[in-house]
This record gives C-alpha cells, structure tokens and sequence, in this order.
C-alpha cells in the first residue's frame, strides 16, 4: 500500500487495527470504484494483531453458534446476536483461507494461523487491501472531526508535526477507545461509556494460598456478589488468576473499577459441590476406619484438591488423626473448601489486559450496519464501540464482524445514494 496526500476521498477508516482494515477491505472489494483511505496514528498498522497470542495471533473461537458465541461477551452479547448471524468466525477462517492463510484449532477453542506467526496475518490483511485498492497514511492523528452541511466530514489531521485537513464523504472510526477518540465521538454527538479494564487478575494476600504460587485447581466456583464464573483457577505470587478469574473479572470490571477493586470473593474449591454434601463426604472420610489414625494433612478427602493447598486449608486442625477431629472443626473444613472467604485487595496484571470495557454505547448504533443512528454517514467498528469478549480470540472476532457490516454497508450505501 502507497501513501497519498490527497484531501478528499469517498471513505476514510480511521484506525489501522483489525476492525479498520476489515471495513476498508470489504468496502473496497464490493465498490471497486471507491476511494478508500485507511489513516493510522502510529508508524505501523495493525500492531495489535502482531503482538496477540504471544506473536502467534488468535484470530478467533472455534464457536460457531452465535447464541452460544455471544455467551463469551460481557458487554455487546445481545447486540452481536444478529451481528453473528451475518458473519461469525466460520466466516472468519472462510476469509483468511480464501485469501490463503488457513487456520488451526487447539484444545480450548482458539484458533490460529498454521504458521504460529502473526505476522502472516498481518501481510494477509496488508496484501488483501493493497489488492482491493486501499490506501494508507501512517503517521496521521486525527484531531477533530466536523460534520459538513452539504453533508460528509472534514478531518483535522497531524501527520510529521504538521496539521491539514481531509475529507471524506464517509467515516468508519475504528481506533479503539484513547481520550482524543472519546472527545471526537462526544463531540458529533454521541454518548461514551468510561473505558476501564475488563482482563485482569487479583491479588489476593491470605495465609491459605501463601507460598503455592503455580498451584492449579481444575474446577472451582468463584463468587463475587451477585456474579458468579467457574473454570479453573491459577494460584500466583501476587493472588489468583486462571480462567474462572478473568472471566469474573470480565463480568465484573465497573463494579471492581467502582470498589477501586477491593471486594469480597467466596471460592469453591470443589467446583459446584455444596457445604452440607462436601460435610457428608467429609463425615464418611472421617468415619471409614482405616483413617483413624491418618492425618487430617496427610492426604486431601477430594481428589481435584492439590496436596499443598490441602494441608493449608487444614492447618487449623493441627496435627490431629481424622478420629480425632471434632464436628465443629469438620464443618469448618467443609466451609473452608465450598465456601472460603477471601478479599481481593487490588488489580494484578495480565498479559492480554489491553482488553478494556467502554466506548460508544450500543444503543447509539445500528448493529445491522454499524452506523450511527444519531450522525448519518457515520460508523463504528471494533474497539472503540463498548463491547468486550473473554480471552480466546473472542475480541478479535467482534472486529472482523462489525468491520465485514461497516464495510458492507459502506459500499451498498455509497454504490446506492
């Protein structure tokens, strides 16, 4: 893709990420006589896609029910139903073979590039808008934007310390979710929901999990007020990660943001085993003679549960044998692993926490065509709308899909004025 200097154009993508360049290619393939500019802040497009999956790319979920699929997002679930139906990751691994670069499944679902490259990925999308006739200006930070009279935008624009202006009869801003991109949808008119962060860890400080950093449990049941996840949990040096806490985190982030992420959580180490049945197992664990004279430590009465969590959470026992252990220190045992009372006190990291909820709320948007029901030619795609999915490609599939609508739509609106 070439650089040009000219001001005026049909279609303007503001952003170079995911959704950017999906809406850009689609448009262009479907109206070839479009002039479609993608303009990029940074000296690189698609810098996100990159550095995903540890430079390998999760290009999106193996979930290919969209009332299922929608079941992964916190924030947008409802509104991506339909949005799914159009064009959901069948349609994603469909694209990127077509355009040669194929796919892979792993045993969780996520989805990535046989080569384990990303940047296969990227020369993928860069090669499919050079074709179509997509150009790019790197270096460009759009400042402001204007609605005209006689309709379209008129862009201000930084590019090598220098301020201009283009303009366009068409704008998709596909950014993501920055304090500029906020003022700039503000003002046009649109309402924004504040950007915190929905992908994080806990930290954790509580003398049961200290020392046991790396320590797994498959299935376990986190609560937290009314929100409840399970899945597997991570102990770390600083808290608890794993599945069941990202998602929890996902779920909750503006009420942990609101908290300043300080909260009460209850952990069910034995997944969904409730107190009075983990108290039965534990009475017939306690009643089957030849623990008599076995140690309470000595062996976990679940098997999910690791030993060196287990001899932490019977520490208050001592070193007693099961015949001698008491009804009240027996029910106490069962609490301590259906229902632990732990407190989060603070947000640890994660590396994929670049995954924030907020941005233009949804109902402010036409998720048939991604364009905004307040300013007419204007449209949305990406990061910069308020919708956020789990870990496992989920994100990445929210932007090929309301980037594949803006565009479509895009390129039948222009085609048909």
């Amino acid at each position: 893709m070439t650089t040009s200097s000219s001001s005026s154009w049909d279609v303007i993508i503001a952003g170079g990420g995911p959704a950017g360049f999906f809406a850009a290619i689609r448009c262009a393939e479907l109206n070839q006589r479009l002039r479609v500019l993608i303009i990029e802040k940074s000296s690189q497009t698609l810098s996100k896609v990159l550095v995903s999956g540890g430079g390998r790319c999760n290009v999106t979920h193996a979930c290919f029910d969209p009332a299922q699929l929608i079941t992964f997002y916190p924030r947008g679930g409802r509104e991506l139903r339909g949005a799914f139906s159009r064009f959901q990751p069948r349609d994603t691994v469909e694209w990127f073979e077509a355009r040669g670069e194929t796919l892979k499944t792993e045993s969780d679902g996520r989805m990535f590039p046989v080569t384990d490259s990303s940047a296969t990925i990227a020369d993928c999308l860069r090669g499919a808008a050079k074709k179509a006739g997509v150009m790019t200006m790197l270096g460009t930070k759009l400042l402001a934007v204007e609605k005209s009279p006689r309709g379209g935008f008129r862009l201000n624009v930084r590019n090598e310390a220098q301020e201009s202006f283009i303009k366009t009869n068409r704008l998709v801003i596909a950014t993501g979710s920055d304090s500029q991109t906020r003022a700039i949808v503000e003002s046009l008119g649109h309402s924004v929901e504040e950007p915190v962060p929905s992908l994080f860890t806990f930290n954790v400080r509580d003398p049961r999990i200290d020392g046991l950093a790396g320590v797994a449990v498959e299935n376990v049941t986190l609560t937290m007020g009314a929100l409840t996840q399970r899945g597997p949990l991570l102990i770390t040096h600083w808290g608890l990660s794993g599945p069941a806490v990202l998602r929890l985190s996902a779920w909750g982030a503006r009420q942990l943001f609101a908290t300043k992420y300080r909260s009460p959580l209850t952990v069910n180490w034995l997944g969904d085993l409730g107190l009075e049945r983990t108290l039965e197992v534990l009475q017939r664990n306690k009643d089957w003679h030849e623990n008599a004279r076995r140690k309470v430590g000595a062996q976990p009465a679940f098997t999910q549960i690791p030993i060196r969590l287990w001899k932490q959470l019977t520490q208050f026992v001592g070193d007693k044998n099961w015949a001698d252990i008491s009804k009240q220190e027996l029910r106490r045992l069962a609490s301590e692993l259906s229902e632990g009372e732990f407190k989060i006190d603070g947000k640890g990291q994660f590396k994929e926490e670049f995954v924030t909820c907020g941005g233009v709320r949804l109902d402010e948007v036409d998720f048939k065509t991604m364009q905004s029901r307040r300013v007419d030619g204007l449209f949305f795609a990406g990061e910069v709308l308020d919708i956020d999915g789990v870990t496992g490609g989920f994100n990445f599939q929210s932007a090929w899909t309301t980037g594949w609508l803006a565009g479509t739509a895009l390129s039948q609106k222009l085609s048909n004025p």
